[in-house]
């Protein structure tokens, strides 16, 4: 895309989707997973957009990801991306509303684009074309989104209705249209006016911001309350909660979009939100026979069927299968029928209901310094696998309810207890007493590993007290 087009893209970052369990959960949600080849879908998104013509990308996430997306956007090798922490949730309204005030301190002319971080796109020129051409609209004042033309009459996406008669590279639509049922769907396609919505927007930040004092302005106002009470946290701008979540919770399409005379550029670029299951197995190159098969999984006889294992130690085996979907994790296993791929979400509200946090949670837990998973637990211990990036170190703590006892497996440690400072190196180990204040560190260049033994009458995480923090954690 041309420098004289450059637009500031604003991705966004923050869902917990759960359609996709058990590889997607809500504490590693699927943008921040590889799902297809190429990276994460978060990491795909960014350098997309990380050519000519674009400026550094504005991060909007949950502070619960802030950590992933920062090592995610060094991996990616893009510089200057500015990552903003919303407290909580409050749908694409509010965080597209204050991305767009914070554009607008330094250049109320800009154009933004708003991009999932969870979406693929197979055809980056069309993409970049689409751009181009919803930029020269949006230089104008025009608020616009990007519609995908159908190919199949689809009940999982919301459509956009073009008006009567919209020619053209950037059109004038009539209404946005929600999920429809098959039969809807099916009309929908045959009519040719109708394109999905893709959740993709360019605008003006001056021209959103005047939107939404028009048609949203308790949105903005809590915008406005929440960026000019943020802070600044280490590399994060912290969006402040008393005002943030005082906004409604309501997605940019009925804040504001519905209410103007906004335009849409019909794109064709392999769009496809990976929503579920069977758009992954459709994303994934199925063979012949309709089968893919990911990670340690073997498909014998089987047709039109996704079998994926991402544990090397589970090895998942389809025999005589159709139309099924078969999803190992270490801890989970997911087992449907095709046509009920938008369901899933129903089989974590189980999980839920029974209080298992597998629901949510993986065994691995990432941290900014590296991460741990639990390999053992029983009545008073639990044993622990953790692994140190290079340069890295953990809070000094204490801990109220448990002692522990650390084993280096691999590299080299620096490990505080009270006064004591040392280095252990494979094979040796340190006992940590209940109440003692202390610390990890990786002073060397490769990972370190060591397993970690805990006892007490309570093993919880929030028996941490932080005496400092490299991470500015609570």
């Amino acid at each position: 895309m041309p420098h004289s087009l450059r637009v500031h893209p604003v991705i966004m970052c923050g869902g917990s989707g759960t359609r996709l369990w058990p590889v997607s959960r809500k504490a590693h949600p699927k943008q921040f997973t590889q799902l297809l080849s190429g990276g994460s879908l978060f990491m795909r998104t960014l350098g997309r957009v990380a050519g000519a013509g674009y400026a550094a990308p504005i991060l909007l996430t949950h502070q619960d990801f802030r950590f992933v997306v920062a090592e995610q956007l060094a991996a990616s090798g893009v510089d200057g991306g500015r990552i903003v922490v919303e407290p909580d949730g409050r749908n694409t309204g509010p965080a597209i509303c204050a991305a767009a005030l914070i554009i607008a301190e330094t250049d109320p002319d800009a154009l933004m684009l708003v991009l999932p971080s969870d979406h693929v796109l197979r055809d980056d020129a069309a993409f970049h074309r689409a751009v181009e051409a919803g930029s020269r609209a949006a230089a104008t004042g025009a608020l616009v989104t990007f519609g995908i033309r159908p190919d199949r009459p689809e009940t999982g996406y919301g459509y956009i209705e073009l008006s009567p008669g919209a020619e053209g590279e950037v059109l004038d639509f009539a209404r946005f249209v929600e999920k429809p049922d098959a039969a809807r769907a099916s009309e929908m396609l045959a009519s040719g006016r109708y394109l999905w919505n893709s959740g993709m927007f360019l605008f003006g930040a001056g021209a959103i911001i005047d939107a939404f004092e028009k048609h949203a302005p308790a949105v903005i106002a809590a915008a406005r309350g929440a960026v000019a009470a943020g802070r600044e946290d280490l590399d994060f701008l912290r969006l402040s909660a008393a005002e943030y979540l005082g906004s409604p919770d309501i997605s940019i399409d009925y804040a504001v979009m519905e209410h103007v005379a906004g335009k849409v550029v019909p794109v064709e670029c392999g769009w496809n939100d990976l929503g579920n299951w069977r758009t992954v197995w459709q994303e994934s190159a199925p063979d012949d026979a309709g089968v893919v098969t990911e990670g340690g999984a073997i498909a014998l006889d089987c047709e039109a069927t996704l079998l994926r294992s991402d544990d090397p130690d589970v090895r998942l085996v389809g025999l005589g299968l159709q139309g099924i979907v078969a999803v190992a994790t270490r801890d989970g296993v997911l087992v449907a029928n095709m046509d009920r791929a938008q369901d899933v979400r129903e089989a974590v509200t189980a999980l839920t209901s029974a209080g298992a946090r597998q629901a949510t949670e993986f065994p691995r837990h990432y941290r900014p310094w590296g991460w741990y998973e639990t390999i053992g637990l029983g009545d008073r211990f639990q044993v622990k696998q953790i692994v140190v990036k290079p340069g890295a170190r953990l809070s000094l703590q204490s801990h109220v309810h448990r002692a522990e006892h650390w084993v280096v497996v691999a590299g080299t440690a620096r490990i505080t207890v009270d006064q004591d400072v040392r280095l252990l190196t494979e094979n040796q180990s340190i006992y940590v007493p209940l109440g003692a204040v202390h610390r990890l560190e990786n002073p060397g260049k490769v990972e370190l590993r060591l397993i970690e033994v805990q006892s007490g009458v309570y093993l919880g995480e929030d028996d941490i007290v932080r005496y400092e923090d490299d991470y500015a954690r609570g």
